[in-house]
């Protein structure tokens, strides 16, 4: 039946009456071309309501919903709905069971609302207008929720928690989503019409954040109440709209909805029989009589076989006796009416359909619909002439259409379920990440404790006891600008080490030239045996001198070794411990300048004079001292983390002498291994710790750099997961694995510039499948994780410089600290928290971060230029 009556085809069957009829229905029949550029309309209308310059004066209102979550299928409990939104409202008692069959029992109970109560007196929802008749006075822009409250506690004999108040199209979606978690759009076509969908965030003006997804009621009924339809509205459009209860309102509603379709034909019918087209130009009382031709009477009418007997019948009761002919004109009149209705709700579906599939960034949309209303469920070929349209329209779109059972009493329950599932998880989740927030106070008594174990390792009663060793460097200086000659510079501190040629020269120009190459050093080798190590390194030294010919002379070497030394002279280091995954044997204990020395010998290819054993803290500092005089300061949050300052001579106990300064190498990593952290620590930091390959050493470190936030952030995460807040509750392979969470992929998750589809993105890196509720949740938990992390940094930080300002007797300090390592330079907010940590903790100084160029190689040279200079000044 359908095939002469598609939008743009010419009417095949227009001979069997007369002509002429068409006159009236050719303004209804839409072209595809048509219905596209409503499409578009439709689309920039929904923009329009969901920005906040544009909201006020927009007519598609674009509600949000405060819906954010579709149903997972771990709701439980026992909930009362209310639905109300039409002739009669239901109330229902449902159970919505979490175990493996999710079922979900309901009992209800059906009301009728009397006429003159639909036109009586009348979290939160303030009603913006009545629609479908209803005109109760009192309740217009009031909130529909104090209003039930109120009643509830004027009949005062049972007391109900209003959770959540649902608009009908979001219950339809809610529903669908309980069957289905790719339903993230609700539709009804039935009384009424309406559509809701799930957006991001991110793009919805009127509500704070941008995280995440929210369900927005469209409310498109009043698609067009700004006059944007009226190229397409007709004369029988118009004539409805003047006589309904909301002249100008709901003007797309009454082009489409069930309440005016009937109504819509009879008004067409009304007309041609006037002009002598229809029933030999009777007209009868009953066919003028508002509301005596239905919806229900144009489905009927419209089936296949029994259609034509229908309008006979439905005719007849009319009193207009019409022919076989006038029923042949009339079935065409109502699949026009109902036709155009389906192409319309098309076009707005599909606009919505583009929305989804442009904030998803894919080519193909692939998506359900929750599809609740009489129209849609009752008209016998409305849904398949719907879907017909929908798909020309929007060709690159695999819809499918789930019809709602029990939508909006159910929908309501569920939503309640999840709000209920929601909040208590919410909760839960806040409770464990309170443990890593850390208040102003908590961060001075850090502070103060901090100041405390530098004042012991600076002690020699107290020093052995010390957990922060604050080791002096025997670095006198910062560079003066005459450093001169060629050096080279070894640096290990991590998986890969490197090997440098470092010209500086002095004068006018001073300028630093380098060259290096980076070798790596195989985990065996790592915990191997001390002799391995160390062959290994001197015969990557050897492969780098024949790479840049200068095998011969004798050069002056500083050696980079960023482990914890105790060091007795510039030239030597005796290893106190190894940190970060090394375990190579028979070096803890001794002098590593030796350990090399002697390695070099084994060898017997070349010579090396090594002037000076360099923490490669004191190394960022020493390179930022060479360009900005007043950096006093070395700090290195990376792999690890460490930091160093120019102390009095007089509070070194451990080193003679009392004039001039001193560079301490402070071995801050170790601060709270004697339990002075314990009170701040969380039972993730003590997991990562448990298991990691020094445990109960460098606890302060374990909670601040790169190494380890990556494991505390999997640790939440697990927890989270097992809770069933996470990832549905499976714990996947790679969640499992020690060390996946690399930090590189908290700066990421981090970055601001990501959406939250690039951070399912990580995740699916990572083996993790993650919903857009997941991302937001791992996004919260890694920045918490390094807001702490950047917190307790700055506290240390700030303990550093106030010790500086009281050793001078300042009362303002202004000071620069040499910053190195890839948490502090790639991390989207870790450098900033931390800089105003420390300016909140120490008002009384002024710090200034530099970042040090290449800090490790180029200050273990400048370190050894200053050795030579020093050395030559003494033996001068």
């Amino acid at each position: 039946m359908d095939s002469e009556l598609g939008p743009s085809s010419p009417c095949q069957s227009a001979d069997t009456w007369e002509p002429g009829i068409d006159k009236y229905l050719y303004a209804m029949r839409l072209s595809d071309e048509t219905l596209k550029d409503i499409m578009t309309r439709f689309k920039q209308e929904m923009k329009n309501g969901l920005s906040r310059d544009f909201n006020p004066t927009a007519i598609v209102k674009m509600l949000p919903t405060f819906v954010r979550s579709i149903p997972d299928g771990s709701e439980k409990g026992d909930f009362i709905a209310l639905d109300l939104g039409g002739s009669s409202f239901r109330i229902l008692r449902v159970q919505v069971n979490h175990e493996k069959n999710q079922n979900v029992h309901m009992e209800s109970e059906v009301y009728d609302t009397p006429e003159n109560i639909m036109h009586g007196s009348g979290s939160q929802g303030i009603l913006i207008t009545w629609t479908k008749r209803f005109k109760a006075s009192g309740v217009e822009g009031a909130d529909v929720v104090k209003l039930l409250h109120k009643a509830i506690k004027k009949r005062g004999d049972y007391d109900a928690n209003i959770v959540a108040m649902v608009n009908d199209t979001v219950g339809t979606m809610m529903t669908c989503g309980y069957d289905d978690q790719q339903c993230e759009v609700g539709l009804i076509i039935g009384t009424g019409t309406n559509a809701c969908y799930m957006e991001e965030l991110r793009h919805i003006d009127l509500v704070e954040g941008d995280e995440g997804r929210m369900c927005i009621n469209t409310e498109w009924g009043a698609f067009g109440d700004d006059g944007s339809l009226e190229d397409i509205r007709t004369e029988f459009d118009r004539e409805i709209d003047r006589g309904s209860l909301n002249p100008g309102k709901q003007l797309f509603e009454k082009m489409v909805s069930g309440m005016y379709m009937g109504e819509l034909v009879r008004l067409i019918l009304v007309k041609m029989a006037k002009e002598g087209l229809l029933f030999e130009g009777r007209i009868t009382p009953e066919l003028l009589t508002r509301g005596k031709f239905n919806t229900s009477d144009v489905s009927a009418i419209e089936k296949n076989k029994e259609g034509l007997h229908n309008a006979k019948e439905i005719l007849t009761r009319l009193g207009v006796e019409p022919s076989d002919d006038d029923c042949v004109s009339v079935q065409h009149v109502c699949t026009i009416v109902s036709f155009r209705s389906a192409n319309l709700v098309a076009a707005t579906l599909g606009a919505i359909l583009n929305r989804l599939r442009d904030n998803k960034g894919t080519p193909r949309l692939r998506t359900t619909v929750g599809v609740d209303g009489s129209l849609y469920k009752t008209h016998p070929q409305y849904s398949r002439r719907f879907h017909k349209t929908l798909r020309r329209l929007v060709p690159d779109s695999d819809v499918r259409f789930l019809l709602s059972e029990s939508g909006s009493g159910k929908g309501a329950a569920m939503v309640t379920a999840v709000a209920y599932r929601l909040a208590e998880q919410h909760r839960q989740i806040e409770e464990t990440l309170a443990h890593f927030r850390l208040t102003k106070e908590m961060l001075l008594e850090v502070k103060r404790r901090m100041r405390v174990e530098m004042e012991m390792g600076l002690r020699k009663q107290t020093h052995d006891k010390a957990v922060v060793k604050m080791l002096p460097s025997f670095v006198r200086s910062t560079p003066d600008g005459t450093e001169h000659g060629d050096f080279l510079a070894l640096d290990l501190g991590g998986t890969n080490f490197r090997v440098l040629l470092v010209k500086i020269r002095s004068g006018k120009k001073r300028t630093v030239e380098m060259h290096n190459k980076i070798y790596a050093i195989p985990i065996e080798i790592m915990q191997g045996t001390g002799e391995e190590l160390f062959d290994h390194i001197v015969s990557c030294i050897s492969d780098f001198l024949d790479y840049m010919g200068i095998k011969g002379p004798r050069m002056p070497l500083g050696f980079t070794f960023s482990f914890p030394c105790e060091q007795k002279s510039l030239d030597a280091g005796i290893l106190i411990t190894w940190t970060k995954g090394f375990k190579a044997t028979d070096c803890v204990g001794q002098d590593v300048a030796t350990l090399l020395r002697d390695a070099v010998k084994r060898r017997e290819e070349f010579d090396l004079d090594v002037v000076a054993v360099v923490n490669d803290t004191v190394g960022t500092m020493m390179t930022c001292a060479y360009e900005e005089p007043t950096c006093e300061v070395g700090l290195i949050v990376g792999t690890g983390s460490n930091a160093c300052y120019m102390e009095e001579m007089k509070n070194v106990e451990m080193v003679e002498g009392t004039e001039g300064q001193m560079c301490i190498n402070m071995e801050w990593g170790a601060f709270g291994d004697n339990g002075s952290l314990d009170d701040i620590r969380t039972t993730y930091d003590k997991l990562v710790d448990e298991f990691s390959l020094n445990a109960g050493k460098q606890r302060y470190e374990k909670m601040i750099s790169g190494m380890y936030l990556g494991e505390i952030v999997r640790n939440i995460l697990i927890d989270f997961t097992k809770k069933g807040f996470l990832f549905r509750g499976q714990i996947s392979e790679p969640l499992k694995t020690r060390g996946i969470f690399e930090t590189k992929f908290l700066s990421q998750i981090e970055s601001d510039r990501l959406a939250l589809l690039q951070v399912r993105a990580i995740l699916q890196q990572l083996g993790l499948n993650s919903t857009c509720d997941d991302s937001i949740l791992v996004k919260t938990v890694c920045g918490v994780v390094s807001r702490r992390a950047a917190q307790l940094c700055g506290a240390g930080m700030a303990a550093v410089v106030d010790k500086i300002r009281e050793n001078r007797g300042l009362d303002r300090l202004s000071v620069t600290v040499g910053v190195d390592g890839t948490l502090y330079k790639l991390h989207p907010h870790f450098s900033r928290i931390m800089h105003q940590t420390v300016k909140e903790l120490s008002p009384k100084c002024n710090v200034s971060f530099l970042l040090s160029e290449d800090g490790s190689g180029k200050g273990a040279a400048l370190i050894t230029a200053v050795g030579v200079r020093l050395r030559g000044e003494t033996s001068s």
